[in-house]
This record gives C-alpha cells, sequence and structure tokens, in this order.
C-alpha cells in the first residue's frame, strides 16, 4: 500500500515555525545579554544565529530532498555511516531529547512559581521541585492513555506566535528605556562572547532540523522541503529580532541581563500586575504542551528505531488496551528525572543539550557531501544548494565554535555529553548479541 504525500508547502512551513518557537525566547536572550556585555554583541548574536541557521536550512534541505523518507533525520546516520558509529550519534540524540524538555519544564516552573508558591517557600518548593511535579503528573496520564490533542498544540504554537507580536508592538509606542552602550571590546573578546552567546541563541534556534523527518509525508519534497524550511526561519528571525528589540527598548539592555520571567516582565509594563500573571500561566501552559508532546512523540521515534534495530526489540512494546508505550515511556521519564537530578539549572541543562546537539548536527550535516558523491552518477532533479560546498562548511565550522565554547564554559557538561557519545560504542555490541 502506498503513503500518499498530505503536507504541503504552507502545512510545512508553519510545522517548522511550531518546532523552534518553544520557550526559549522567553527565556534565553537573559543569558546571550549576560554574556554579550553590549548591545552590539547581542544583537550580532541573534543576527549570525539566524544566518548559520539559514545555511543549516539549506543543507537539511537539500539532505532532506535526497533522501525523503520517515525517520529521516537519524536513519541519515545509518545511510551514510558505520552501524556502529550511526548507534552512537543516535543514542545520544536520545538522551538529549530527555534533557531539552527538562530544560523547557524549568522554564515553565520559574514561570509559574511565582504565581502560585508564596515568596516565602520559594526556596523550599524550587522551580525544580515543581518541574518533578509537572513531568510526573504528565507521565502518569500519558501512561495511562490520556492524551491531549494536536488541536491544542497547534493552539498552544498560535499563542506563543502571538504573544511575540503583541510584545513587539512597543517598537510603534512610546515606551522606552537604557538600551545599554555600545562597549568596545578587542577583537579576541568580542568572540569570545559571541561564542557563548551562540550556545543559547542556537538553542532557541534548534528544531527546524526534524523536519527532513517528513520527507516522506510532503508533497513534492524536492521543490516543497526547502522552500518551507527557508520560509519558516525567515519568519522566526524577525520575529526574535523584533521581541529582543523590544525586551531591550521597554526593560532596558543592562536589566536584561539575568532576568527569569522576560515575557511576563513586558507584559507588566503593558498591563500591570494582571498581564504579568496571564502572561505567566499562559507560558506554563505552553510548556505543558510542550513537555506533553514530548512525552508523545519520543516513544514513538524509539519504536521506529527499534524497528531498524536500533533499540532493542523491548521499546516496540505497546499496552493493547490503552495503546501506550509502556517501556520507551518509562525509559524517557527515567531519563528525564535524571537529567534534572544531574545538572538541575536551566543553563547547565542547556550547555549539555547544546553540546551533543551541536556534534550531531555536524555529522549530520556532512552526511551531504557522501550523498552528494554517491548520487553524482545518478540523474538528480531535486533542490540543490547554491554555493556549495561553502554553504555546508561554514555551518558545520560554526557548530565545531560552538562545541568548542560549551567545553570552555561548561567543560563538566561537555564531558558529559562525550561520556554518553562513547558508552553507545559496548552499548551497540551489547544489544547486537540480544537481538541476534
Amino acid at each position: 500500500m502506498t503513503i500518499q504525500s498530505k503536507l504541503g508547502r504552507f502545512d510545512l512551513t508553519m510545522i517548522v515555525i511550531s518546532l523552534v518557537i518553544g520557550i526559549g525566547i522567553f527565556k534565553t536572550p537573559s543569558i546571550v545579554a549576560e554574556k554579550a556585555g553590549s548591545p552590539l554583541i547581542f544583537y550580532s548574536s541573534w543576527i549570525i544565529g539566524g544566518i548559520i541557521s539559514v545555511f543549516g536550512a539549506l543543507t537539511f534541505a537539500e539532505i532532506g530532498s535526497r533522501l525523503p523518507v520517515a525517520g529521516g533525520f537519524y536513519k541519515i546516520f545509518s545511510h551514510c555511516y558505520h552501524p556502529a558509529f550511526a548507534f552512537m550519534l543516535n543514542w545520544s540524540l536520545v538522551i538529549i531529547y530527555a534533557g531539552s524538555t527538562v530544560a523547557v519544564a524549568l522554564v515553565g516552573a520559574e514561570y509559574i512559581q511565582p504565581i502560585l508558591i508564596p515568596a516565602a517557600y520559594h526556596q523550599i518548593i524550587s522551580p525544580k521541585i515543581i518541574a518533578f511535579v509537572v513531568m510526573t503528573v504528565l507521565f502518569v496520564l500519558n501512561y495511562i492513555g490520556i492524551k491531549m490533542g494536536s488541536r491544542v498544540q497547534n493552539i498552544l504554537s498560535g499563542v506563543k506566535i502571538t504573544m511575540i507580536l503583541l510584545f513587539s508592538l512597543v517598537l510603534f509606542g512610546n515606551h522606552s528605556s537604557d538600551t545599554g552602550t555600545i562597549v568596545t571590546q578587542s577583537g579576541g573578546d568580542a568572540l569570545k562572547a559571541i561564542g557563548l552567546c551562540l550556545i543559547s541563541v542556537f538553542f532557541t534556534f534548534g528544531g527546524y532540523q526534524a523536519t527532513i523527518n517528513f520527507g516522506a509525508d510532503v508533497k513534492n519534497p524536492q521543490r516543497n522541503i526547502p522552500i518551507s524550511i527557508i520560509s519558516g526561519i525567515a519568519i522566526i528571525l524577525t520575529l526574535y529580532l523584533l521581541i529582543n528589540i523590544a525586551y531591550c527598548q521597554v526593560l532596558g539592555f543592562e536589566n536584561l541581563k539575568g532576568k527569569k520571567l522576560l515575557a511576563s516582565e513586558l507584559a507588566k509594563v503593558f498591563f500591570g500586575e494582571a498581564g504579568y500573571k496571564i502572561t505567566s500561566a499562559v507560558v506554563f501552559v505552553s510548556v505543558l504542551g510542550f513537555v506533553n508532546s514530548m512525552m508523545l512523540s519520543n516513544p514513538r521515534v524509539y519504536y521506529a528505531m527499534s524497528e531498524d534495530k536500533i533499540l532493542p526489540a523491548l521499546f516496540q512494546q505497546v499496552n493493547k488496551k490503552t495503546q501506550t508505550q509502556e517501556f520507551a515511556l518509562s525509559f524517557f521519564f527515567v531519563l528525564m528525572i535524571f537529567s534534572l537530578w544531574l545538572l538541575e539549572a536551566f543553563e547547565k541543562i542547556m550547555n549539555y543539550v547544546m553540546f551533543i546537539d551541536s556534534l550531531s548536527m555536524v555529522f549530520a550535516a556532512a552526511t551531504i557531501f557522501i550523498l552528494r558523491k554517491r548520487m553524482s552518477t545518478m540523474n538528480y532533479s531535486g533542490f540543490r544548494m547554491k554555493l556549495f560546498p561553502v554553504i555546508p562548511i561554514l555551518f558545520i565550522s560554526v557548530l565545531l565554535f560552538v562545541c568548542v565554547n560549551v567545553f570552555i564554559s561548561d567543560k563538566n557538561a561537555a564531558a558529559i555529553g562525550i561520556g554518553i557519545l562513547i558508552t553507545g560504542f559496548p552499548l551497540y555490541h551489547l544489544i547486537r548479541v540480544f537481538t541476534k
């Protein structure tokens, strides 16, 4: 039976936007401001991040067009590399998906804590405790078969985009604050600052590469995949620049540093205390939607990887009554709790996620050279990026630059990432023994 392609260009563009615009934009600008030290470095980092993300989008657009299969992002590794190395990369991705979910859960917990918990109890009922409770409740609901519909997920994504546009209206008003002074830095210091900023910036821009997983579901993938990815990133970059300008104009660049609840603080300026509380609640609900969607989708990713013998057959077990992948869901939940316990703080988890994610993206992007060589004698009529190989080389170089900066700024997070990657090698051979 042939699978009918259902996703058009507009559908995929909206998927790109939904995948990328998460909760990061309501958290990471304060970290970027702190690392940047000046508005010039701050804005430069976001623009560089956007441009490099477009380069990445072009690279993955061609990869997706050349290999339009379901589960494309993890299958390109097994298609292009030795099975053991492909497993090591995929195993690392399995782990960091849990870490990125925990990072988002912590953001939601920080937003809702001042609304639900009296100030006197903030140290006792910390964001870490709230995040733990949220993940546990959603795990239990998913385990017994209660699921959140896709329409709700789309509504939550729409709410986040609406919030960004609403806050950006300040650019047309009279609100203003100290936007900071331009600090002159030496070339080396500026480069170091940008490198540290890009860790958070790329975390906020991440997600567009997952669109190659929809390759088998897109109408005319050779044309629609690249156009959709590039259009989506262009919209996202515009939204990110608008809201960052709003942050600086309303809150002031210096006040932006270390600020935890950016969206709520902006809303407070516009709508007072009520706006502060409503926005905090909306961000928290959006977090619930994201965490829930990760609990729905990741067990299914494990299922597909198990079908390809990348993971043990145990990950394919489904409860016939509830249709829940009990073992896969429980495994994902345990990984989340472990990440929360081991790293605790948002920035620590972000560094750990970005080290592994950037490394896996390097090897994923490098497959374009392998695919081009293997298909050099074929009559390929799909998307072919211009300025090859300059674009993928620049993309890979910047990602490696991010990896180096994570290692310099947080050696523990980098060490954990390297350790996870290395453990994939003996685990691969162990799984092969039990699956024979």
